[in-house]
């Protein structure tokens, strides 16, 4: 390609998603995590992730979110950490606080670790062990936010908002407050692998989502100067689509649990997507040779209201991920746009409101029975 809209080589990444395993203590009915998780005797080892580290490193990439699944059921964390920090990236840990003491985090922390990212299912401690659905989630949370704050390290609180919690996301941000959080991001659920799989029980009134964006801004006003307060837009409410990942291939790069690389953690889904794999090929050829980086990457692949609009250096079509779960097409425009010929799909979903009563969750769990909504 000689179009300027995609270069021959692309710009290097900054960002690196490494899911260092797709087991978890958790159930979140919302997950992004693909229906079809991948085996622990599939996961890269202790030296692999430390040679895509540190390929990462020699690309470009400047930041890395350790995830998962829960990144603290991998013995070998602090070693992963180590060679992140060798590599010259910055480390965030991304977990659900489930199964973090003081001992390991000194560990990590001696290893490089830079700033944890806590997962808060609700302000309210029942409720957020229901939808977590796991006992005692939210007392080890607790304890997990201090000993974050004990040791130094910058924290950050993960929300994800839905029908289940919406209403108490002014609660919620007073509990980042409380446990001394420098960020909170407040994200609206994304519709993809578990999330999709959940969305009846999961969607939110439209009149819920404006009241919490009323609150949050209300908060930012009081909060101005103390904690960050991060408000991800839902998807299926206000006509505009996202740029999905800051562009397919422009910003950054997964890296599941067995090694295969991803534009974005959704996209697993994709068919035909042929995704590359770091046991096969470097992570520099994957970025910018690989098929499955290059199919959406820039302007030329657009189709219909996308090639000729205003928005597509912003936006980039949207979300490729979601275009497939709704239209089976990944080329489509997002049916989130306004402009979309399939916008009628989310406009009728957001219009519609909820199911009552709402359905029980699939629980993010083999065998797990579903567990209704109180």
């Amino acid at each position: 390609m000689t179009d300027a809209s995609r270069p021959e080589r692309p710009a290097p990444p900054w960002a690196l998603l490494a899911e260092l395993t797709h087991a978890c203590p958790l159930h979140c009915p919302y997950c992004s995590n693909p229906l079809e998780l991948a085996r622990r005797s599939s996961e890269l080892s202790t030296g692999e992730w430390a040679d895509v580290l540190r390929q990462a490193g020699e690309l470009g990439v400047v930041h890395t979110h350790l995830s998962g699944g829960e990144p603290l059921l991998r013995p070998d964390l602090a070693d992963i950490v180590a060679a992140a920090e060798a590599a010259g990236i910055y480390t965030q840990l991304v977990t659900s606080g489930t199964a973090l003491d003081e001992a390991r985090l000194a560990a990590l922390t001696a290893a490089g670790l830079r700033s944890v990212q806590l997962s808060v299912q609700h302000a309210d401690a029942r409720a957020n062990d229901r939808i977590a659905g796991r006992p005692s989630s939210f007392a080890a949370k607790e304890q997990a936010a201090a000993l974050v704050r004990r040791a130094g390290l910058p924290l950050g609180l993960n929300i994800v908002l839905h029908r289940d919690n919406l209403d108490a996301v002014g609660a919620l941000i007073e509990l980042g407050v409380a446990w001394g959080a420098d960020r909170i991001e407040l994200a609206n659920t994304q519709f993809y692998g578990w999330g999709l799989l959940n969305r009846a029980a999961l969607l939110p009134t439209r009149d819920q989502v404006t009241r919490a964006h009323e609150a949050v801004e209300d908060w930012r006003t009081r909060l101005a100067g103390q904690v960050e307060l991060i408000w991800v837009v839902p998807d299926y409410f206000d006509g505009v689509a996202k740029p999905c990942m800051g562009g397919w291939g422009a910003v950054s790069l997964t890296v599941a649990p067995d090694g295969t690389v991803l534009p974005c953690p959704a996209a697993a889904a994709l068919p035909d997507l042929a995704a590359p794999n770091v046991r096969d090929r470097s992570l520099a050829w994957i970025w910018e040779r690989s098929p499955a980086f290059n199919r959406f990457r820039g302007t030329d692949w657009m189709t219909g209201p996308c090639r000729g609009c205003p928005r597509r250096e912003e936006d980039f079509g949207g979300c490729r991920c979601q275009a497939y779960a709704l239209t089976g097409d990944p080329a489509r425009t997002d049916p989130a746009c306004a402009f979309s010929p399939d916008h009628d799909l989310v406009r009728r979903l957001s219009e519609a409101g909820p199911a009552e009563p709402p359905p029980p969750y699939t629980y993010r769990r083999p065998g797990a029975a579903p567990v209704a909504p109180a």
